[in-house]
């Protein structure tokens, strides 16, 4: 999901100009993620924040073993620098309609809610609800296929995120940071 949304214009416009990397890889699993993260992906850097978006392609494990490899992935994150800022993406509602996958990545963001909480500097946000309409189903025009993003859909996740990054990169007058928590 995140590789994907170089190839839109809200990153251009958004985070280009804050000069941000995308290390994602389609397909990756927390497994994944974490193996990259030990071998070397954060050696030689030293971000200001890092937002993390993984959890929706580990079909074979449950919600506690989904949120526990975000969570181990999150610490070691915290531990390889301390100084950077982290934020975590909730997962998104998968499929037109109620499902067990999305049953389940709604079953993750609420453990991580409670867990993140609790783990010191950092942020979560949880966009799932942005997706959801009234009668509980999910928008061709938001996820062509029911769970990769349309232009749309990322200006949805892209908006938020890029005020949450500038208020913890802080780039925006105090006046205005209290209107975004």
């Amino acid at each position: 999901m995140i590789q994907l949304m170089q190839q839109y214009e809200v990153w251009r416009e958004l985070f280009s100009p804050l000069h941000a990397l995308n290390f994602g890889i389609g397909g990756d699993t927390t497994c994944n993620v974490f193996w990259r993260l030990q071998n070397g992906e954060l050696e030689n850097i030293r971000p200001r924040v890092v937002v993390l978006w993984v959890g929706t392609n580990n079909h074979e494990h449950n919600a506690e073993q989904v949120a526990g490899g975000i969570l181990t992935i999150t610490q070691y994150v915290r531990s390889c620098l301390p100084r950077s800022k982290v934020v975590v993406l909730g997962l998104l509602p998968r499929g037109e309609r109620s499902n067990p996958l999305r049953e389940k990545n709604a079953a993750v963001n609420n453990l991580l809610r409670s867990a993140l909480d609790r783990m010191g500097p950092v942020q979560f946000l949880d966009m799932s609800a942005a997706f959801l309409h009234s009668d509980g189903t999910v928008s061709v025009r938001d996820m062509f296929d029911y769970l990769h993003l349309t232009a749309g859909g990322y200006s949805t996740i892209a908006t938020p995120l890029h005020e949450l990054l500038l208020q913890l990169l802080d780039d925006i007058p105090q006046e205005r940071r209290a209107s975004l928590v």
